[in-house]
């Protein structure tokens, strides 16, 4: 390889590491807190894994959670250990997962199309909505996409005549599946291996002696059990009985961690039959239709992609057939699945290296796609430019809270919560609305003036600027989606037990930034339910004759609820025994006092509606895998 291009191939994975980390280094700052529901549990999770000692067996309040492979609880617990304990920093293993899988985009569209193509796969792979979406929430679905996306690179590179080191890339291709089986179990191998052999179908070499020889199977089957099986025989010792010949599943019912995390996890989810089900699914013409939202703003040259050649023969021909058959397995096997949108995310490294080739490829579709970015950038620079003008001098008392609206409906949707913004909401999102504006604008000038790099440079930049925008107003969504204030004020009160209730996820961030272990009150539901059914399960959970008692006793306890559901527990004990001790959000912190001192009632104002878990997202208990 000449210097020039060595230099050149080094400077355009720089400039994807600079914008990459632009958007999600620069996006792990706090505030945002960490949100209730899924966020905070995934970093508590961790935290737990940390001081007790206990690698193996995640845990909830001390029940036991069985549902999820450890890999991601393991990197959030060592970055605790190396730089302490906090919520950014709880963040930085997805946040730099997200960094490598642009950089790995960019690096496997180099060696297959060249320079520019594989940049602009990185590019499209940075900056697209649905990877910054749904990153904002510690799932691990990024990480099982790095791995599916360097296993199916390795899966090449030890088939091609030319390298030099296939024996590597196929140890490569093995580590892989072996650490996506670690991060989301079956999934993590069935959708390379998939993909991998419908590709050696197509491409005349699935019964080829040669294509064994290089990819090495055996060999790579024993790398990866190296890698995945210790966990999975510790856990399954550990949380016994260790076979349960039964497909059937419901309240009361413990079978151990093999049968939960195998068949209750994989193959009764798959069927939709899984207990609980506390998961919804997407209509699947939706979870088609939204990847143009996904991609967006490089989705306008999807069209483009059917000019390409997907003959396997030469490198760039045989990437090209390995992504449609990568991201063509995905989207039909989570057809005939149950369905989230962000399931889809594996295959996203595929489209972008197709999207990648197109744009090089340059033609007209592409100089129609970059025309109709400009347009619609420049309809949203207007559109955000004219509604912070308008709401100007509108008053903003409270937080954002009180200014929403309510659509439960739609919450199956991930932008189901944009529906809950009302005009009057927007008076507190000025300075993200004018941010945002501004973005536009520089995609629209960028994509109307030029074509070519200079264009998906300025579509680049548009991003940068609109996902940090998309941060500000997460900042000032902040009290509705976490709890973080009420845990402020917890830790500033005197001592006293903390009591949640309903689920441990509706105000997880409370006992993330309290440290506490809560009692639940009617909480043995959903994802704690299998764990609460264990042998020598802790003793947690509370029915409301043992919170009435706890609650009117000597003792000092602490409450968090609703506003909506004050009035059960007015009813249940009585308002006398209740301080507020804060409110926000929608959310409230009380304590129990005795009756001969004075006490505050529970709020008499009109109350708001829910408060949704995340405005820009649905991502939470009852949808994630």
């Amino acid at each position: 390889m000449s210097n020039g291009l060595f230099s050149r191939r080094s400077f355009l994975l720089s400039l994807v590491l600079l914008i990459a980390t632009a958007i999600y280094l620069g996006c792990v700052l706090s505030p945002p807190s960490l949100m209730d529901d899924v966020d905070a549990v995934q970093a508590q999770i961790a935290k737990t894994m940390l001081t007790s000692g206990d690698w193996v067996t995640a845990r909830l309040d001390g029940v036991l959670y069985l549902e999820k492979a450890p890999l991601i609880y393991w990197l959030m617990a060592i970055f605790y250990k190396i730089f302490g304990v906090s919520d950014w920093v709880a963040r930085l293993p997805v946040a730099l997962a997200s960094i490598a899988l642009a950089l790995l985009s960019a690096s496997f569209g180099m060696w297959a199309f060249g320079e520019r193509a594989g940049f602009y796969a990185g590019l499209c792979m940075s900056t697209c909505v649905g990877l910054f979406l749904f990153t904002r929430i510690q799932i691990p679905d990024v990480m099982l996409t790095f791995t599916i996306a360097l296993s199916l690179w390795a899966f090449l590179r030890a088939l091609d005549e030319e390298e030099k080191r296939p024996r590597l890339w196929a140890a490569i291709l093995a580590a892989s599946l072996g650490n996506g089986f670690l991060l989301k179990s079956l999934v993590g191998i069935v959708f390379p291996v998939a993909a991998g052999l419908i590709y050696l179908f197509f491409s005349r070499q699935l019964i080829s002696c040669r294509t064994w020889q290089r990819l090495r199977p055996i060999s790579g089957f024993l790398i990866g059990l190296l890698i995945a099986a210790p966990w999975h025989v510790l856990a399954t010792l550990r949380n016994p009985p260790f076979f349960a010949w039964t497909l059937q599943s419901g309240p009361g019912l413990y079978h151990g961690f093999l049968w939960f995390y195998f068949v209750n996890e994989q193959l009764l989810r798959f069927l939709n039959l899984r207990y609980p089900r506390d998961y919804n699914t997407v209509p699947r013409l939706y979870f088609w239709l939204f990847h143009l939202l996904w991609l967006f703003p490089w989705s306008v040259y999807l069209p483009a992609i059917t000019k390409l050649s997907f003959k396997p023969v030469d490198r760039a021909g045989q990437t090209r057939l390995l992504a449609l058959c990568w991201a063509g397995f995905i989207l039909i096997f989570f057809t005939f699945s149950t369905t989230q949108e962000y399931y889809s995310m594996p295959c996203y490294p595929a489209l972008a290296l197709l999207l990648g080739s197109a744009m090089a490829a340059e033609g007209k579709w592409i100089d129609r796609g970059t025309r109709l970015l400009g347009a619609t950038a420049a309809l949203a620079a207007l559109a955000a430019i004219a509604i912070a003008f308008a709401v100007r001098n509108l008053p903003t008392p409270g937080d954002i809270s009180s200014a929403l609206s309510h659509h439960p409906s739609a919450y199956t949707l991930s932008l189901g919560h944009m529906l809950d913004l009302t005009f009057d909401s927007f008076a507190y999102l000025r300075l993200p609305l004018c941010l945002a504006g501004a973005a536009f604008l520089v995609g629209a000038v960028g994509n109307l003036r030029w074509s070519g790099m200079r264009a998906f440079l300025a579509s680049s930049l548009m991003m940068v600027l609109f996902f940090h925008a998309a941060r500000l107003a997460l900042v000032v969504f902040d009290p509705y989606l976490s709890s973080r204030p009420l845990a402020e004020a917890l830790r500033s009160a005197p001592p006293g037990k903390l009591i949640v209730d309903r689920h441990y996820y509706y105000f997880s961030s409370v006992i993330f930034y309290t440290g506490q272990d809560p009692l639940l009150l009617n909480g043995k539901f959903n994802n704690l339910e299998y764990g609460a059914a264990a042998p020598n399960a802790p003793a947690v959970f509370l029915t409301d004759s043992e919170f009435k008692d706890l609650w009117t006793s000597e003792n000092r306890y602490y409450f968090v609820a609703a506003e909506k559901g004050a009035d059960r527990i007015e009813t249940l004990v009585g308002k006398e025994h209740f301080q507020t001790v804060a409110t926000s959000g929608g959310k409230l912190l009380l304590t129990n006092v005795p009756a001969r001192s004075s006490s505050s009632p529970l709020p008499t104002a009109p109350r708001q509606s829910a408060a949704p878990l995340f405005p820009f997202s649905s991502i939470g208990n009852d949808v994630y895998d």
